[in-house]
C-alpha cells in the first residue's frame, strides 16, 4: 500500500527554512529516558539470554541507565549547555522522580515516549490506543508539569491511527518518521514530522555496529560539517538530531567521546543548539 501519512517532497524543491540568528543547522539531543519491565524482552546486548525471564544480563545492562548512566550523561550535557529533548516513558515519572526533577530544573523539553519501552501499541485497536495515549500524555503532564507537544514511540512504533490520535490530545509533532533533514507536514492537519536519527543513534552505532568512540566523534563532526555546507549552499536550514540512551552513551569509557563530540558541535559557528519543541515551533511559524 502507499504511504498516505505524508507526501513526497524532494529537499531541492522546498521553500527555504530560516533558523534564529542566521544559523544553518538546528541541533538537538534526543535523550531517551526509559523504563523497562523486568519480565519482558527488550533491547539487548546479548541475544543468547534475551528470551529468559528474568534476564539479569540484559535487564541489568538497561537498568544501568537510570541508576548511573543518566547522571553521567547529565553532567556532560550541562558542561556544554545542552538542554535535552527528553523522550520520556510515562512510567519514569513515578519510578525515577529524581530524573524528572533534574530535567525540570534545566528547562528540558518533554516528549511522550509511550508508557515504557516494553510495550508497543502496534497491535492496538483505535479505541485501545486512544485510551493508552491519553494515559501516557496525562501521566507525563502530571509528573513533569508540562503537557508534551511531541511524540516518539517506543522502538519508533506507531499504528496508522497514532498521528491523528496524538493530535486529538493536543500534540503537534512526531519523531518516528526518520525520512528527512528538515521538518515536514504530515497529512494530519496540525501535525509535523521533526527529524530524528536511527543512524546517529548510540544503540545503532555502539551496539549494532561496534563503532568506536573516536569513530563516533568523527561521525558527528562529519555530519554537522556536511549539513552546514549544504544549508549554506541552498540557503535553507537543516536539522541535526543526536539520539542517546543513558545505558549506552552513559558507560564510563564512552563519556569522553560524547564530551569531545559536543565540544565540536555546540561551538560550530553554524549551529543553533536547541530542542525539538523549538524546532517545530520555528518551522511552524514560518510555514503558517
Amino acid at each position: 500500500m502507499d504511504n498516505e501519512l505524508y507526501d513526497y517532497s524532494p529537499i531541492t524543491d522546498r521553500e527555504p527554512i530560516r533558523w534564529p540568528e542566521g544559523k544553518r543547522v538546528a541541533f538537538y539531543v534526543g535523550l531517551n529516558v526509559e523504563h523497562f519491565e523486568v519480565d519482558k524482552p527488550a533491547t539487548s546486548i546479548f541475544a543468547g539470554t534475551s528470551h529468559l525471564t528474568p534476564d539479569p544480563l540484559n535487564h541489568g545492562w538497561r537498568d544501568y541507565g537510570p541508576r548511573v548512566g543518566f547522571w553521567r550523561t547529565l553532567k556532560t550535557l550541562d558542561r556544554h549547555g545542552v538542554r535535552a529533548s527528553a523522550l520520556l516513558n510515562s512510567d519514569v515519572g513515578d519510578r525515577y522522580p529524581g530524573i524528572v526533577e533534574a530535567g525540570r530544573e534545566r528547562g528540558w523539553a518533554w516528549l511522550a515516549h509511550g508508557k515504557n519501552n516494553s510495550i508497543f501499541q502496534a497491535d492496538m485497536t483505535e479505541d485501545e490506543e486512544r485510551a493508552y495515549l491519553t494515559d501516557v500524555v496525562g501521566t507525563i503532564e502530571r509528573t513533569t508539569g508540562t503537557r508534551p507537544r511531541g511524540w516518539m514511540g517506543p522502538g519508533l512504533t506507531e499504528t496508522f491511527n497514532t498521528p491523528h490520535l496524538l493530535r486529538e490530545l493536543g500534540l503537534d509533532y512526531v519523531l518516528d518518521w526518520t525520512a528527512d533533514d528538515q521538518p515536514f507536514p504530515l497529512n494530519v492537519p496540525g501535525m509535523l514530522s521533526v527529524p530524528y536519527s536511527v543512524e546517529l543513534n548510540d544503540i545503532s552505532l555502539f551496539v549494532s555496529k561496534d563503532t568506536t568512540g573516536p569513530d563516533f566523534v568523527r561521525m558527528l563532526k562529519d555530519q554537522v560539517d556536511q549539513l552546514a555546507a549544504e544549508a549554506e549552499a541552498d540557503d535553507s536550514g537543516r536539522v541535526l538530531p543526536l539520539a542517546l540512551h543513558p545505558f549506552v552513551i552513559g558507560q564510563a569509557f564512552r563519556a569522553k567521546y560524547l564530551d569531545q563530540a559536543l565540544e565540536y558541535v555546540v561551538n560550530h559557528p553554524g549551529v543553533w543548539v536547541t530542542t525539538s519543541d523549538e524546532i517545530a515551533e520555528h518551522y511552524r511559524a514560518q510555514r503558517g
